[in-house]
C-alpha cells in the first residue's frame, strides 16, 4: 500500500503513459490535511453549512487550522445573477466573490473572513477544465469527466488546503446526494479518500427523519434510502446527521445505523434549536467533535488549553441566548420579504444585536409594493425601527421612500442599508432640499436631477466599466460623527460593498447646508458611504452591508445602535443607555 501511495504521490498530472491522474499543487503534503465531507439527503434546505461550521468550530476552538469551501452544482460562474426568491442572499467576500449564503453561516461561526478559494460552482470547474484544455495543459489526452473534471475539483481543494495550511478542510457539497449535477463532486471526493488513504476523509451524511402528524411517529425510510444512495456512489458514511423537528428517537437511531453501517454513536439528533448557536454544545455533547478526531488520527494536535479559553468565551456568549427582557420590533422594508432567506444576513446581524442587548428581535416584513406617503403610518404603526435593505429594480421604491420619510419626520430608529442609503439621500433632497424632481438614474435614467447616478468620473477612478463595486473597502470616517464613535473613534473602517450608483457629488454641498451629514466617504474620493442626521434618535444609512460583517461576539455597531434606540423609543419611561453608550459596552464584551 504504502508503494502505492508513493507511486501515485509522483504521477504527473499531464502524463498519457498511465491512467492515474493526480494533479498536485506546490507545497502539498500528503496527510497533513485531513477533509470532512458533508453531504445532504432526501432534501436540500435542511442545514448542512449550519452542521459543518458548527463542527468546523469545535475543532477550531481545539487549536486544530479549518478551511471551508462549498461546492455548488449549478453552472453560474458566481451567485451574483441568481434570484433572491429562488436561491435566498448573494453573499459577498471581502475579496469581491459573490457566493451562496452558507458562506456567512461559515464566516459568522469561525469569525473568519474567507475568500473566493472556499466557494466553487460547476460553472467555475468546467470553464478552468476547458481553458486548460484550448492551453494544450492536458498534452493530447481526450478531456473527460473522469479524470479531468473530477481532477480539478480535487485540485481545488488541495489549493484551498496549502493557502489555507489548513488542519482540516470541511467540503459542504450543495444540494442533494441525488443530483445529478452532483455526481461528479461525490466521484471526485471517493476519489480524493483513494488517494490520500486511510483516515485522510471523514464522510457526513445529513439526511432528514420524517415526521408525520397524521401517524404521530418518526419514519427513518426516507433516510434509509437516501443513505442507501450514497452507498450505491461508493461513499461509506462515517457520520449520519438526522435533522428532525424533535429529538430523533432511539429506535430510528439504530434503523439508521444498521441500513447505513455506520456505529450508533455516529448517527447523530440534528433536531430543531432555538438558535443555531446552540448547536456546537449540541454537538460537543453528543461527542461528535472527538469521533472526528479519532477517525481522522489528529488527536495530537489538539491545544487543551485554548480550547478551555475559547468554548469559556462561547460559553459566556450563548449564556444570553433566550435571556430576553424587552422586545422590539424591527420593521424591513423590502420586496423579497416573502423569502426569509433574502435577508439572511440583515436577520443574523439583528439577532446578533439583540442577544448582546437582552432584546427579543421581532421582524415585521413589510412589502413597499403598495405603500404611499397616504398610508405609510398604518403599515408602520406598530414598529419601533425601521431598516431599508439593499435590493435592485424599481418595484416598491416609491414605498421605501414613504418609509424613510416617515421614520425622519416621526423620530423612528432608521437604518438604510446600500439602496436603503440611497432612499434616504433622495427623499431628503426631496423633502428638505426642495429638489421636488430628485431621483435615481437607476429608477428613472433621464430625471431632471439624478442625486443618484452612475459617474464617468467614478468609473475611472474605480475602473467600474458597467460591474459593480464589489467587495471589502475601507471609508474613511469623518471625527467627531456618530459613526466615528460608532466605530470605535476610529479614522477608518473596512465594509463590504455590492452596487453600482453613488450620490452625485455635485449635490453633496446642498445636502450638506440643509443638514445631511456625510459622515463616511471612499478614501481621497468624492463618494459618499454613510449617513446620518444629527437631532435624530437614530438615524443612518450607508452605501455598504455592514450585515455581511457582523459577528455573534462583535455584532455589527449600527444594528446594536438601531436596536438599542428601538428599545429606547418603545420604552421611553425606562432607564435605557443611549445607542452610543450601548454600543461601547457592547464592544468591550
Amino acid at each position: 500500500m504504502s508503494d502505492s501511495k508513493d507511486l501515485l504521490a509522483k504521477i504527473s498530472g499531464s502524463s498519457s503513459d498511465n491512467e492515474y491522474f493526480l494533479p498536485l499543487p506546490t507545497g502539498y503534503q500528503k496527510g497533513k490535511t485531513k477533509y470532512v465531507i458533508v453531504m445532504g439527503t432526501v432534501m436540500s434546505g435542511l442545514g448542512k453549512g449550519i452542521f459543518s461550521s458548527c463542527l468546523a468550530k469545535l475543532l477550531q476552538d481545539k487549536g486544530l487550522k479549518v478551511a471551508p469551501i462549498k461546492l455548488e452544482g449549478y453552472l453560474n460562474i458566481d451567485s451574483g445573477t441568481l434570484n433572491p426568491f429562488r436561491h435566498g442572499e448573494v453573499f459577498v467576500l471581502d475579496d469581491g466573490m459573490e457566493c451562496d449564503m452558507d458562506l456567512g453561516t461559515y464566516e459568522r461561526m469561525l469569525d473568519q473572513n474567507l475568500c473566493k478559494q472556499n466557494f466553487a460552482t460547476s460553472g467555475q470547474i468546467y470553464n478552468s477544465v476547458l481553458e486548460k484544455e484550448r492551453h494544450g495543459d492536458y498534452l493530447g489526452r481526450d478531456v473527460q469527466m473522469i479524470p479531468h473534471v473530477t481532477g480539478e475539483v480535487k485540485m481545488r481543494l488541495r489549493e484551498l488546503a496549502v493557502s489555507s495550511d489548513a488542519d482540516v478542510v470541511f467540503v459542504e457539497i450543495g444540494g442533494t446526494v441525488g443530483d445529478l449535477e452532483n455526481a461528479f463532486y461525490i466521484e471526485a471526493i471517493r476519489e480524493l479518500a483513494y488517494e490520500e488513504g486511510p483516515n485522510s476523509c471523514c464522510f457526513v451524511a445529513l439526511t432528514y427523519i420524517l415526521e408525520p402528524r397524521t401517524l404521530g411517529e418518526q419514519k427513518s425510510k426516507a433516510a434509509q434510502l437516501g443513505i442507501k444512495q450514497l452507498l450505491q456512489l461508493g461513499i461509506q458514511p462515517d457520520i449520519i446527521a438526522c435533522r428532525c423537528e424533535h429529538p430523533v428517537t432511539e429506535q430510528a437511531r439504530q434503523k439508521m445505523s444498521v441500513f447505513g453501517n455506520v456505529p450508533f454513536e455516529r448517527v447523530f439528533s440534528m433536531h430543531d434549536s432555538a438558535s443555531i448557536y446552540s448547536i456546537p454544545a449540541m454537538l460537543r455533547d453528543g461527542g461528535l467533535d472527538f469521533e472526528v478526531l479519532r477517525m481522522l488520527k489528529i488527536e495530537d494536535r489538539i491545544k487543551l488549553r485554548h480550547e478551555r479559553k475559547e468554548w469559556s468565551r462561547w460559553c459566556d456568549f450563548t449564556d444570553k441566548i433566550n435571556k430576553e427582557t424587552h422586545e422590539v420590533c424591527i420593521g424591513i422594508t423590502g420586496k423579497y420579504t416573502s423569502v426569509r432567506d433574502s435577508y439572511a444576513s440583515i436577520l443574523n446581524a439583528l439577532e446578533h444585536a439583540g442577544i448582546h442587548l437582552a432584546s427579543r428581535v421581532r421582524v415585521e416584513w413589510i412589502d413597499t409594493t403598495n405603500v404611499t406617503d397616504a398610508n405609510v403610518a398604518e403599515y408602520l404603526k406598530d414598529v419601533d425601527g425601521i431598516i431599508v435593505p439593499g435590493g435592485f429594480g424599481t418595484r416598491g421604491w416609491e414605498g421605501k421612500i414613504a418609509c424613510v420619510r416617515y421614520a425622519r419626520q416621526n423620530d423612528v430608529p432608521y437604518l438604510g442599508l446600500c439602496l436603503g442609503f440611497q432612499a434616504a439621500v433622495i427623499e431628503f433632497a426631496r423633502n428638505v432640499c426642495g429638489i421636488s424632481k430628485a431621483n435615481s438614474t437607476e429608477v428613472e435614467q433621464d430625471c431632471p436631477n439624478p442625486v443618484i447616478s452612475i459617474l464617468p468620473e467614478q468609473k475611472k477612478i474605480e475602473g467600474l466599466g458597467g460591474n459593480m463595486r464589489l467587495g471589502g473597502r475601507d471609508i474613511e470616517v469623518k471625527k467627531d460623527t456618530l459613526a466615528w464613535k460608532f466605530f470605535g473613534k476610529v479614522g477608518s473602517v473596512r465594509l463590504r460593498f455590492r452596487h453600482r450608483y453613488e450620490v452625485d457629488p455635485e449635490y453633496i454641498t446642498q445636502l450638506e447646508e440643509k443638514g445631511l451629514v456625510f459622515s463616511g466617504k471612499a478614501p481621497n474620493q468624492p463618494i459618499m458611504q454613510i449617513l446620518e442626521l444629527g437631532e435624530h434618535s437614530f438615524f443612518m444609512g450607508t452605501q455598504s452591508h455592514p450585515e455581511l460583517t457582523s459577528r455573534p461576539m462583535r455584532p455589527a455597531p449600527m444594528f446594536v445602535g438601531l436596536v438599542a434606540a428601538a428599545r429606547k423609543r418603545k420604552y421611553p419611561d425606562s432607564k435605557m443607555d443611549e445607542p452610543l453608550a450601548v454600543v461601547e459596552k457592547v464592544r468591550s464584551f
